[in-house]
């Protein structure tokens, strides 16, 4: 297994990509079908909009917040994965923008965020499967199940990035199409007016707006397996484009079709509600089909997140923030079996407690993590203004700035709505990054661990950028 490095800029931080014979790239239709399962995995979790809000703001919310959040960040995160095309994505840009702390902050705190998300997914497989198999409600059989489950999709994604890409095509297409028969049924018994409702109930805002926020986020998750993507300067930006839209349709479409042939209270509006609207419209077959494809779903959903999360880990240890180790890869799979053992444990563990809070702690840790995101970006704008951006979004640093502003808004809506305990979670699960940025540090001056270079370089040379360069062009 050989280790070399892609030709680069003068300006471009050092990339080292670890090829092998039998390795395979991620192409268009996969890297699509993984995006769209870092961000959604179809219908499945819209429900509570309509609940909170009733069917009109929902409708609404589904057709603008794609404009005020997910195209923003996937224009971010387009530009600077074409950019920087190395595997750790958002942690690179940080790292480049502000230095090795801040870039450190910005992997604790997003890697936190999403080993939690992959946690909740086998939970939510079983939790689906135990519609149609009550013995899995509770006790031994659920939890060795929740067990097997994450075992077995862990494994499948030791295997190949690639296998995981072309299981996510399968995957998605299959968990999306009974959703494109119940609207097709659905059309003879739509009312128009019923879009037009403003609900019956006091507005649950917090609900309303976690619901737009967790269904049409993470679209930067992807930019961790840039390493990962053939021809990722190309591949990128049109992968992220068509995601955007497949997905924002595959939300809106079962919205409209729904909400408009199905008159119920809208306190039954919550998550799962489409295999019992499917069930009014077509029958119990349906139903029981939905529940299969949210399975599957959760499956994709599993897949991809582990794999952000794995590649994450593996791109900290080349950038030196992480011991080596955590970037050793499997010489028969070429994936980071270090960092997929080590997310999926963890997975694992919280797999197990009631973390309803915990996840809430994790959307807020995640909104920290974005300021630092858009931060970057606008800093490396100014920063480094001649470096070689195959993509580059069409405005000027002002121009920037407000594209930025408008998501930021948003996402102290969702500060200001959390709850005294999602403060206090968030708060420790912050200072915990912190010290794990100095203990890290410590490990580096004792040579305890082994550690790539970079990270001080980089911290040294923040005002000395040809020593950093001269260093990596002479190894």
């Amino acid at each position: 297994m050989a280790i070399t490095e892609t030709s680069r800029s003068s300006h471009e931080l050092p990339v080292t990509t670890t090829t092998a014979s039998t390795a395979k790239k991620l192409t268009l239709v996969p890297l699509i079908f993984l995006i769209y399962f870092e961000v959604a995995g179809g219908p499945f979790g819209e429900e509570p909009a309509v609940q909170a809000a009733g069917p009109l703001l929902a409708i609404l919310g589904f057709l603008i917040f794609p404009f005020i959040w997910s195209v923003p960040e996937a224009l971010i995160t387009a530009e600077l994965s074409t950019a920087f095309p190395g595997n750790g994505g958002f942690v690179i840009w940080a790292h480049r923008a502000f230095g090795a702390f801040v870039g450190s902050m910005m992997g604790s705190l997003k890697f936190l965020s999403g080993v939690i998300n992959v946690a909740s997914f086998p939970v939510l497989c079983v939790t689906y499967l135990d519609k149609l198999f009550p013995v899995l409600e509770s006790g031994w059989p659920r939890n060795v199940c929740i067990f097997a489950s994450t075992v077995v999709l862990s494994f499948l994604n030791y295997t190949g990035l690639a296998i995981v890409g072309y299981a996510a095509v399968v995957l998605g297409l299959v968990s999306l199409s009974p959703f494109l028969v119940m609207s097709a049924m659905a059309i003879p018994k739509i009312k128009p007016h019923r879009w037009g409702s403003l609900g019956s109930k006091k507005k649950d805002w917090n609900l309303y707006f976690n619901t737009l926020f967790w269904n049409l986020n993470f679209w930067d998750n992807v930019s961790t397996l840039a390493g990962e993507v053939d021809n990722p300067q190309k591949t990128f930006p049109l992968a992220l484009l068509i995601a955007v839209i497949f997905t924002c349709v595959a939300y809106l479409i079962p919205l409209f079709a729904v909400t408009g042939a199905v008159s119920v209270d809208q306190s039954r509006w919550e998550t799962g509600f489409h295999a019992e609207a499917a069930e009014m419209i077509a029958g119990k077959w349906l139903k029981i089909w939905i529940e299969v494809g949210a399975v599957l779903s959760s499956i994709g959903l599993f897949e991809a997140q582990l794999s952000s999360s794995a590649y994450q880990l593996e791109g900290m240890a080349e950038l030196g923030f992480l011991p080596k180790f955590f970037g050793l890869r499997s010489k028969w799979f070429n994936t980071p079996w270090v960092g997929i053992l080590l997310s999926a444990l963890m997975s694992l563990g919280l797999s197990y407690m009631d973390f309803t809070d915990i996840v809430a702690s994790a959307n807020f840790i995640y909104t920290l993590g974005m300021f630092l995101e858009f931060a970057s970006f606008v800093w490396l704008r100014k920063k480094l203004p001649e470096l070689k951006r195959p993509y580059r979004v069409p405005l000027n640093i002002p121009g920037l700035v407000v594209m930025c502003l408008v998501p930021s808004a948003f996402l102290i809506l969702i500060i200001v709505f959390a709850t005294k305990i999602v403060y206090l979670v968030s708060c420790l699960m912050t200072v915990g990054a912190v010290g794990w940025y100095f203990l890290i540090n410590y490990f580096r001056e004792k040579k305890i661990f082994e550690f790539n270079e970079d990270t001080d370089l980089l911290d040294k040379g923040n005002g000395d950028r040809t020593k950093v360069e001269d260093h990596h062009d002479s190894r």
